[in-house]
């Protein structure tokens, strides 16, 4: 919703509901289910899905965008731990394993036209912020190469990600963080 003022409580339990569900249905039957599917599984009307979402691909762009924000707070929860190191390669496998559903998402704008970049420009940057402070940490600790920064680790979330389709085993996972670890953590 584009409208300034805040929700009413009634309307924000609506509207995440609608996201709950439409990201439970769009996991389990895919990206082309339609919208009367989604507010049925949310257990309201078409109209309470369309007051929030004017369409579906706006609906499929909140679910982008509360994904990644979830992303950003793994990445800013896991910067907390102790274990910098450890945390850092935990937050990267746990992301991967958990990105099917993002894909499809991702995949569903992009041929509805709408580029991906356009759908998380809202909170990309809060991704990179807690992705970096993330590394960082990582790196002081001598657990990640010192020449990685984060569109590194972006890209390589991206193609691991995106690997899981062709290999859903851990293999290539495994390869991608022994490729990051840093030297002395061999």
């Amino acid at each position: 919703m584009t409208n300034a003022r805040p929700l009413r409580a009634d309307a924000q339990r609506n509207r995440a509901r609608v996201l709950a569900a439409a990201e439970w249905v769009f996991a389990e039957r895919g990206t082309a289910t339609s919208t009367e599917e989604v507010a049925r599984a949310a257990g309201v009307g078409v109209g309470t899905v369309f007051r929030h979402f004017p369409s579906k691909e706006a609906l499929l762009q909140a679910l982008v965008v509360q994904r990644l924000a979830r992303v950003a707070a793994d990445a800013r929860e896991h910067a907390t731990s102790p274990n910098a190191g450890a945390a850092f390669f935990d937050f990267f496998a746990a992301t991967v394993r958990g990105s099917a559903t993002k894909l499809e998402l991702v995949d569903a704008l992009a041929e509805l036209g709408i580029h991906p970049d356009d759908a998380v420009a809202p909170i990309a940057e809060e991704v990179t912020e807690a992705l970096a402070a993330l590394l960082q940490q990582a790196q002081r600790a001598g657990s990640v190469r010192r020449d990685v920064d984060v569109r590194d680790v972006i890209a390589l979330l991206a193609g691991a990600s995106q690997a899981r389709r062709y290999a859903p085993d851990d293999r290539p996972l495994d390869v991608i963080l022994d490729g990051l670890r840093a030297p002395s953590a061999h």
